[in-house]
């Protein structure tokens, strides 16, 4: 099951990241927002990230205007490392190296597309379990 968390700014991205997720018989929670009225991201992108670090959900995706709001607010719930990703590459990285749990993109410059990429490489790309990646992630799990 995938938590997934927007606000306004990264409703319409989050719809399409939803559709692309029914097309590969991915579950999700939503847990907002629901609509484009002005609304604030750490309510949803805590929500969502909460799921994760609690273990109702295995991975999430969080999504606002740039992404940067919305993963920092994702970063303060014990537990969890959200990593901004604007490409590919970045998603793999992220999980390979830092066993990154939560993605977070910015809907106002993600295009569709190149979304479902991100989504698709964060999600099926697993942590490389390097003896260097894990240390390296403990030493920021307080």
């Amino acid at each position: 099951m995938i938590a997934l968390g927007s606000d306004h700014g990264g409703y319409d991205l989050k719809v399409q990241v939803m559709k692309h997720l029914e097309e590969r018989g991915i579950e999700y929670k939503d847990f907002g927002c629901f609509d484009k009225s002005s609304c604030d991201y750490p309510e949803f992108g805590q929500a969502a990230a909460r799921a994760v670090a609690e273990g109702t959900c295995e991975k999430g995706i969080v999504i606002c205007t740039t992404g940067i709001g919305i993963s920092i607010a994702a970063n303060k719930i014990k537990g969890v490392r959200c990593a901004l990703c604007t490409d590919a590459y970045l998603a793999k990285m992220t999980r390979l190296h830092n066993d990154a749990n939560i993605l977070a993109m910015g809907g106002g410059f993600t295009g569709p597309n190149l979304a479902v990429e991100i989504v698709d490489t964060f999600l099926d790309t697993e942590f490389s379990q390097g003896e260097n990646h894990k240390r390296r992630i403990s030493k920021i799990e307080p």
